[in-house]
C-alpha cells in the first residue's frame, strides 16, 4: 500500500495476520479481482504452472488490477502472513514452501517483512526462509515500525533481528535491512526520521532498478536452469 499510495482490492491491513491469500497486484485498465482457478488459464498471466498445487491453493490465490502508474513497471505478489504454530500450519490444505519457492525462483526480488515488535522467527517463517535456498541474491530485509521505540531499543531490536537471521540462513555474510516505518502516518519517535528517510530511498533505488535488470535476470534464470538441467 506504502508504494502504490492507493487501495488495492481485497487489501486488508490490520495488527492481526490477515492476509490469507496470494494476491498477484498487477496493472489494468479497471479495478477489479480474477480468482485464482479463472487466472490459471488465461494464456496472457504468467500464472499457468500453478495449477499443480491443486484446488486448496487455487482458492487462496487471486489476481487485483488496478490502474496506478507503480504497476506499469513492476507486479508484486503479497503473500499470506506467516503463522507460528504447528496447528495451524498442517491446515492450510496446500504446500506453502513450494508455492513460495515456485514464486522465488521467477521474481526479481523477495522482500522479507519484520515488525520492530514482533522479531521471532516462528517455524513457518523460518522453513519459508529456507524455501528461499539458491536465491539469496534476491532477498532484502525490512524492519518496519521502527519509528515505534526509541533510538536505543532500536538498537537492541536490530542487534537481535541480525542474531536471529544469522541462526536461520547460513551465509556468513551479511544481509541488508532496512530499516524505516512505511505507512501513510507521521513518524511517532522523530529521533531517528534522517536515519528512516535514507533507508527509505535506498529501498526505493533497488526496487526502481528492477525493471532495467529484468532482462539480464531472465538470462541469468534461464543460464541457471540450463546448467541444472546439463548436470
Amino acid at each position: 500500500r506504502y508504494l502504490l499510495e492507493q487501495d488495492f482490492p481485497g487489501m486488508r491491513i490490520g495488527p492481526e495476520p490477515t492476509t490469507d491469500s496470494f494476491i498477484a497486484v498487477m496493472y489494468g485498465d479497471s479495478e477489479g479481482n480474477i480468482p485464482g482457478n479463472a487466472l490459471v488459464v488465461d494464456p496472457k498471466k504468467p500464472f499457468r504452472k500453478l495449477s499443480r498445487f491443486g484446488n486448496a491453493f487455487l482458492n487462496r490465490f487471486m489476481c487485483s488490477q488496478l490502474p496506478n502508474q507503480v504497476l506499469k513497471s513492476i507486479s508484486i505478489i503479497d503473500s499470506p502472513g506467516i503463522l507460528s504454530g504447528e496447528k495451524q500450519r498442517i491446515s492450510r490444505g496446500y504446500d506453502f514452501c513450494q508455492v513460495l519457492q515456485w514464486f522465488a525462483e521467477r521474481v526479481d526480488r523477495i522482500i522479507l517483512l519484520f515488525d520492530a515488535h514482533k522479531l521471532d522467527i516462528s517455524d513457518e517463517f523460518s522453513e519459508a526462509i529456507k524455501s528461499f535456498r539458491g536465491q539469496d541474491d534476491k532477498i532484502r530485509v525490512v524492519l518496519n515500525k521502527a519509528d515505534q521505540v526509541d533510538t536505543q531499543q532500536l538498537m537492541r531490536v536490530y542487534g537481535a533481528l541480525m542474531w536471529s537471521l544469522g541462526k536461520v540462513i547460513d551465509t556468513p555474510e551479511v544481509l541488508r535491512v532496512y530499516i524505516g516505518s512505511f505507512w501513510a502516518h507521521p513518524l511517532r519517535n522523530t529521533e531517528n526520521r534522517r536515519l528512516f528517510e535514507a533507508e527509505a530511498q535506498d529501498l526505493f533505488k533497488d526496487i526502481q532498478s528492477l525493471p532495467q535488470k529484468a532482462a539480464v535476470r531472465k538470462l541469468n534464470d534461464l543460464i541457471k536452469r540450463a546448467r541444472l538441467a546439463k548436470v
